[in-house]
């Protein structure tokens, strides 16, 4: 047979493979995500994320050694407070759960590079992503708490602020707070696309963050929806956010390439709870191969368009990286 072109040429040995290769990653552009809680000697594992815990602030540098051991220098905090309120104060108290944590980390480890889940719905005792006026959510009275939160966060050393609460102009609110205390350098990396799913159930209980009542479906957005998604993230270009997420990741890969399509800024992706869950739950039961589906998982993400992957299997990804596994 007379063939002049044959794409397997450039399948055949895997050094070959690895040179054609179209998409590319490495360790940098992985963060892992971390759960802090109030308490001494606590390394608690949460139960619908197999290998994922709750650490107390003196545990918690353990597991931030094991990190950078594999490689992984990014890590986003989100905070477990024992007190809650109607106005989720304890998410801006200077003694709070995060910043503490940032203070604490920051001495042992100073090369780490810490992002702060900036939000109240872990803070207020109704589970809310802001004040309530009613069974309403006020979007511009919450805009000052989160401003004021953020702040809190870069003061005890945070390195980037990441606002996830959905409420429209929070991103203005927080640069201009920020930038007001000259901390003009300091980056916001936007959760401009987050939609109202399913796949967030394992983290509302990993980080007791479910509301209670109602839902979150008027703030964040309507999974039909893609263009509404690319409204969302120029806006948020438009307040002054330096990178652009796109959660959750694995069915939301179509959003991911085309908003990385559409803007000039770094795009995230989260590879959220209820991701991790099922990919744990299925390889415990021996239908898939865990190590495989974690490298195509990763893969899709970036091959759709994202920057960065957040994710709880970075170390796992940082280990497979260096094996020449995946990258």
């Amino acid at each position: 047979m007379d063939m002049l072109k044959r794409p397997r040429r450039l399948r055949r040995k895997e050094s070959i493979r690895k040179m054609v290769r179209e998409t590319r990653m490495d360790k940098s552009s992985l963060i892992y995500p971390m759960f802090v809680q109030e308490g001494k000697n606590i390394e608690e594992e949460i139960p619908s994320m197999e290998g994922q815990y709750r650490y107390s602030i003196d545990r918690m540098p353990f597991e931030l050694e094991r990190l950078l051991k594999a490689g992984v220098d990014k890590v986003m905090i989100f905070g477990i407070p024992d007190h809650k309120d109607e106005c989720g104060s304890s998410a801006f108290a200077e003694d709070g759960i995060v910043q503490r944590a940032i203070r604490e980390a920051k001495e042992k480890f100073p090369q780490l590079y810490l992002i702060t889940d900036v939000c109240m719905c872990e803070y207020t005792s109704h589970g809310h992503c802001g004040m309530l006026k009613g069974h309403e959510v006020d979007n511009d009275a919450t805009l000052e708490l989160l401003s004021k939160t953020a702040l809190s966060h870069v003061e005890a050393g945070a390195d980037m602020v990441a606002p996830s609460d959905m409420m429209d102009g929070r991103i203005r609110a927080i640069r201009t707070c920020l930038d007001e205390h000259n901390f003009k350098d300091t980056p916001i990396m936007s959760y401009a696309v987050k939609y109202a799913s399913a796949f967030y159930g394992p983290f509302r209980e990993a980080a007791n963050s479910a509301p209670s009542f109602g839902d979150r479906k008027s703030y964040q957005m309507d999974f039909h929806n893609k263009k509404e998604g690319i409204k969302e993230a120029f806006l948020d270009i438009e307040e002054g956010a330096d990178i652009i997420m796109v959660k959750p990741a694995l069915s939301y890969l179509d959003v991911i390439n085309e908003v990385s399509q559409k803007i000039t800024l770094p795009v995230a992706a989260y590879s959220v709870s209820g991701e991790y869950a099922m990919v744990k739950a299925a390889a415990k039961l021996g239908y898939i191969d865990e190590e495989r589906v974690i490298c195509e998982m990763a893969t899709s993400t970036y091959r759709a368009g994202a920057d960065i992957y957040i994710t709880y299997f970075a170390k796992e990804l940082a280990k497979f990286m260096d094996e020449g596994r995946i990258g």
